[in-house]
């Protein structure tokens, strides 16, 4: 590289936004040191010049990208507690309100991918990875499953295997869609879905998901020209008409059976399920805290 790419690399390329302000500092700091935020290699002289700030990042949008990559956190909480210099406590809800979403929700990871929407530019491509509830979930999510498919062309699911993101019995996928210029007609013709979970087993230690594993899903995807694609065993394309008769849109949708487990083990650990209640009732009894809080103001 030349010195103007250099200092372009160095002082323009590389920003980020924190929601924790300890962690803002210890990111800053890091990058900085790596000389990384400012134009003289050394300490920014000014907040303007730090590469990574303390805001929400789901407050609004920051730019608009031609590709975004996301692995947004995972978490049902809906408030945070705010505790300022005098030690006083209060609650802070997560709802977000937006003009530019299209359902008003607590759950980070729809919020997460209307924000993604927002920030792609047209004709821009996301590979976002989500929790299995995204693809199910009522209410707001399938209200946002309905705009999604009809305002982007929402073209590929991965089901990943249980065990490579998160604690095990955590399942995700990576969905995979290009956001289009506003029409009536929906963007979406096809969804194609690749099952890289039933009969597969990771884990993160023991048997990790190795780059080779990946090899026949992106021979499916076909990169060079997606629009040729050709099903199999574990590529199955569903038409968008098919995926509106679906119970709430829902796009958890699987065909081949484990061979190797008996249908009930197909569930989480019962440790798992029992983290997942508590997390939804903690979430529930936080909502109506603020709630009862804000009728008291």
């Amino acid at each position: 590289m030349d010195l103007a790419q250099k200092k372009k690399l160095k002082s323009g390329t590389l920003f980020g936004i924190e929601l924790v302000d300890s962690v803002t500092r210890l990111c800053a700091m890091n990058l900085l040191l790596h000389g990384i935020g400012s134009d003289s290699g050394g300490s920014a002289t000014s907040p303007d010049e730090l590469p990574v700030v303390t805001k929400d990042a789901l407050a609004g949008k920051h730019g608009e990208y031609d590709i975004v990559l996301a692995n947004p956190p995972f978490g049902k909480k809906s408030s945070v507690t705010i505790v300022n210099e005098a030690g006083e406590s209060s609650r802070e809800s997560l709802i977000i309100n937006r003009d530019d979403f299209w359902a008003t929700t607590s759950n980070k990871q729809l919020n997460f991918l209307q924000h993604i929407f927002t920030i792609l530019k047209q004709h821009g491509r996301a590979a976002v990875v989500l929790p299995d509830n995204v693809l199910f979930e009522g209410g707001a999510g399938e209200t946002i499953r309905r705009a999604l498919l009809k305002q982007a062309d929402v073209h590929t699911l991965l089901r990943l295997p249980t065990g490579i993101f998160y604690a095990q019995g955590v399942k995700a996928n990576v969905l995979f869609f290009d956001r289009k210029p506003a029409q009536e007609k929906p963007w979406t013709q096809k969804l194609w879905i690749y099952d890289l979970r039933t009969n597969r087993h990771f884990t993160l230690k023991e048997n990790t998901l190795k780059r080779a594993d990946l090899d026949e899903f992106v021979a499916c995807y076909n990169p060079k020209s997606r629009h040729e694609r050709k099903a199999d065993e574990r590529f199955k394309a569903f038409a968008y008409a098919d995926l509106l008769k679906r119970d709430k849109v829902n796009l958890d949708i699987f065909w081949l059976k484990d061979e190797s487990l008996e249908e009930s083990a197909n569930l989480p650990a019962p440790e798992v399920i029992a983290r997942e209640i508590t997390d939804d009732l903690e979430a529930a009894l936080e909502q109506f805290a603020t709630i009862a809080e804000d009728l008291k103001k």
